[in-house]
């Protein structure tokens, strides 16, 4: 049932047998949400973290306006709030942007896991940290890349972080967003997304066609986004 999250965990650390079953025993629900599926609003006190196990969810913001800004997009096996174990409430919404399988995970049973497990308490804040990182490159993005080099960094990051999880290879994956996502996450417009994409195709980088990214030039690709693997911290250090 967590395979993706033990995945995503173990690519950065060691998990023993003990600690593996006790993983397996966090949640206390498993449920299936539709798409457009507001799970958590800003300001509602939570007693549960949210683990993904499969589909795409993403945190937001919403000014009165209307206008929205997807600030991280959520793949399977990423716990989606586990800062929320500490902070109690949100200040930002949490949405499924495809059909989803989460499971939910009481605040209770984290607090006895990192008292049982301390190196799992160690990972936790270590992934807490990476999901920091993966906000800061996102915010170079908004400030000081051009939409065709936050695409670039953007499709770059997804690939390498769903082929963690087993849900990419061969510099391919599925992404069931629509160009109106895409430009919530990157500050753009969906006519904006859209010429952009058209330019990654004609320089023969990337292909995105109904649901479907083909990376056809990774290292041009990384290069054009200024995309550096580093943020991620996929190096396995133990902690």
């Amino acid at each position: 049932m967590i395979e993706r999250h033990l995945m995503k965990l173990r690519a950065r650390d060691q998990i023993g047998v003990a600690e593996e079953a006790a993983l397996r025993a966090l949640p206390r629900e498993v449920i299936d949400v539709p798409a457009r599926r507001t799970l958590i609003r800003a300001g509602e006190v939570v007693r549960d973290s949210t683990l993904l196990l499969d589909g795409l969810m993403c945190r937001y913001k919403d000014l009165s306006d209307g206008q929205r800004q997807l600030t991280e997009l959520h793949v399977a096996g990423d716990f989606v709030d586990l800062h929320s174990f500490t902070l109690k409430r949100l200040d930002h919404s949490i949405m499924t942007l495809t059909p989803c399988r989460v499971a939910h995970v009481p605040h209770a049973r984290l607090a006895e896991l990192t008292e049982r497990f301390p190196h799992l308490t160690r990972l936790y804040w270590h992934s807490t940290n990476l999901d920091a990182a993966i906000h800061r490159e996102w915010e170079l993005s908004l400030g000081r890349r051009s939409a065709v080099q936050r695409l670039a960094a953007l499709f770059c990051e997804l690939y390498v972080r769903l082929k963690v999880v087993g849900l990419a290879a061969d510099l391919r994956y599925d992404l069931a967003l629509t160009q109106a996502d895409i430009g919530e996450a990157m500050g753009l417009t969906a006519v904006h997304v859209n010429r952009t994409l058209r330019e990654l195709r004609e320089r023969k980088l990337l292909r995105f066609r109904s649901g479907n990214v083909t990376i056809v030039d990774y290292d041009k690709l990384a290069r054009l986004g200024e995309f550096d693997i580093a943020y991620l911290y996929l190096e396995s250090f133990p902690t």
